[in-house]
């Protein structure tokens, strides 16, 4: 998730696109940079860093011009420098992209390229886009993008500038947002509102497919036919805080809402129809994996919940012992630790301090690593033998959401990857999964289209002061989450259980109207799991059960039911977790609580 701003019109066009950049710089914040058309030739300036840092080095000399394009970066491909930030140019200088996305089959089109005579500068897919701009041009600026576009494969929103065309900015998106603003001899381009709302409020909202040449006095859209599309013109009412969020009125809310989206990226270039899953970035061989007799599990809060899934997943899949440890606990019981194990880190930032400590023991005993983070070029990602990003785009709220999902939906292709490596998982099954994997971005899509009922929850149990979470298997791992999530944010006493840990203690604090969330998705223990949840309502708790569609016993056990769609079981958490996710923050708006910055937290923790 990185953003985007275009301009041309009439006035500099250094200021504006800074200016847009700084109001999209929660869509990336790792490198800067900007490109302006001036008398013939493209000036780029770009940096590493945050916008402060690309402001001081144009500082006294701005590129001076009245078109240009401008990017703020969150690092997918190749590690925040100088070389890797966008705008991205071929050798001559005379084609221009930034780009939003990812594109999937850049390695094979740069190799081409290379043999052809093109000389890359740097790690990123992007480049290769600039490159094919000049490879393929055939002096029409307009249909040199449509073979472009034919080519790549991927998500992205792009957009494209050229010294050789120089009164035009084209752009186009597939699976990304982008904006069009529209001004009286000027226009824009964006890849979120925010970076426009100062200039004006109508634009166009583009879709899918759809590839629009922007001049300073109009905007043309077409499909990659050549086919005319009739935009509507949608007004933007909202303030320019409001702009940020989304029209959400948290980033909390914003970063679930953005769930779908993040699953597919994660997915992207590693799950597609029926093919086995695919990890590039790794490509072990069943010999390199052969010497593995364990594996180590090590995070930190949400991503400790997250490992705990995984557990379950690699156990199951690849049939191979896994010990899940917290890591501010891992380095001080001298752990078991030697070159035939296998650590992995779990890391929204890839810097939390007590996972970094216990990733740079585990390599001092003699451990192969694997870091599982969201941040390219983050210190995990840079010292782990090997790394899997996440790509859950920048979160912003304290309270993790689409980093927690997107590190499950990584540790299910990690279960299933290393399950078909060594032979332990049923090709059958193995096909049933990827497949199933396919439609989880849709399923939360529908999930989150309802959550009338939740607020209504909300409302009606957000004044309690004490709140239980129980289930069993791998919906035990989601209630973990789910309780962690209601405590930190609404600040209601929430404690997650096995279910059947009930007798051993538990039933002591279930008294008369406390809410109880049973978490039952699982069918192989999903009867004790009914048990469980009677033995509760014998207590007069209030029981409200997250639980597969079409599950009609649990309606006449439960004093409240929340249904997500029916998926294979091995999924159900990716899904389960969302209605804990919109209770948690409707408990907290109920409470009048700060959701982003709740007391006492902070996003990363750098500091043991």
């Amino acid at each position: 998730m990185c953003g985007i701003v275009g301009y041309i019109g009439t006035k500099l066009a250094t200021p504006i696109l800074l200016d847009g950049m700084s109001k999209l710089e929660y869509r990336g914040y790792d490198s800067a940079g900007i490109a302006v058309y001036n008398e013939g030739h493209i000036t780029v300036e770009k940096c590493v860093g945050r916008l402060d840092a690309l402001r001081e080095k144009v500082k006294g000399h701005m590129p001076e011009g009245t078109m240009g394009i401008g990017h703020t970066r969150w690092a997918t491909h190749g590690r925040p420098s100088d070389r890797n930030s966008h705008p991205h140019t071929d050798d001559s200088g005379d084609f221009v992209v930034v780009h939003n996305g990812i594109i999937e089959n850049y390695m094979k089109l740069k190799e081409e390229l290379i043999a052809k005579g093109h000389k890359f500068v740097s790690e990123t897919d992007t480049e290769v886009v600039a490159h094919l701009m000049a490879d393929l041009y055939n002096g029409d600026f307009e249909a040199t993008v449509k073979e472009v576009l034919k080519i790549i494969e991927g998500s992205y929103s792009l957009v494209f500038m050229s010294a050789k065309d120089p009164d035009k900015l084209i752009c186009t998106k597939k699976d990304n947002p982008l904006v069009i603003g529209l001004g009286e001899g000027e226009n824009f381009i964006a890849s979120d509102i925010p970076a426009i709302i100062d200039h004006t409020r109508r634009t166009y909202i583009m879709s899918d497919g759809e590839i629009a040449t922007v001049t300073k006095d109009s905007v043309w859209v077409q499909d990659i036919k050549g086919t005319p599309i009739s935009k509507k013109v949608f007004e933007v009412n909202w303030n320019a805080e409001a702009a940020q969020k989304g029209g959400f009125e948290h980033f909390m809310l914003k970063e679930i809402y953005e769930q779908p989206k993040a699953m597919r990226d994660t997915m992207t270039g590693r799950i597609h129809g029926e093919e086995p899953i695919k990890f590039d970035e790794l490509n072990w061989t069943p010999e390199e994996f052969a010497g593995i007799s364990k594996i180590f599990i090590v995070a930190c809060g949400t991503a400790y919940h997250a490992g705990l899934v995984g557990k379950y997943y690699l156990e199951k899949f690849a049939r191979i012992p896994v010990e899940v440890d917290i890591a501010s606990e891992f380095r001080y019981r001298d752990p078991l630790v030697d070159e035939n194990s296998l650590l992995i880190v779990v890391s929204q930032s890839g810097e939390t301090s007590d996972t970094l400590a216990a990733l740079r023991e585990a390599k001092r005993l003699g451990a192969r690593t694997l870091a599982v983070t969201n941040v390219v070029g983050s210190s995990m990602a840079r010292e782990a033998d090997q790394v899997v990003y996440t790509y859950a785009g920048p979160e912003i709220a304290v309270a993790s959401t689409k980093a927690y999902t997107t590190q499950l939906l990584v540790m299910f292709m990690l279960g299933v990857y290393v399950g078909t490596l060594r032979g332990t998982l049923d090709p059958k099954l193995a096909k049933e999964l990827t497949l199933a994997a396919q439609d989880i971005p849709e399923q939360i899509h529908q999930t989150l289209e309802n959550v009338d009922q939740i607020k209504v929850f909300a409302t009606q149990y957000g004044s309690c002061e004490d709140a239980f979470f129980l289930g069993r298997s791998l919906d035990y791992a989601v209630a973990l989450e789910g309780a962690l999530k209601l405590k930190e944010i609404s600040y209601i006493h929430a404690e997650a259980y096995a279910a059947g840990e009930l007798k051993h203690g538990t039933l002591a604090l279930i008294v008369e109207g406390v809410p109880v969330i049973v978490l039952a998705t699982q069918s192989d223990v999903y009867a004790k799991t009914i048990s469980n949840l009677k033995e509760v309502k014998a207590r007069d708790a209030v029981v409200i059960a997250i639980a597969q569609e079409g599950d009609e016993e649990i309606g006449k056990e439960a004093d409240h039911v929340i249904y997500i769609p029916k998926t294979n079981k091995f999924l159900a958490p990716l899904l389960a977790v969302l209605p804990l996710q919109l209770l948690s923050y409707y408990a907290a708006l109920t409470r009048g609580c700060d959701v982003d910055k709740p007391r006492n937290l902070a996003k990363s923790v750098t500091v043991e």
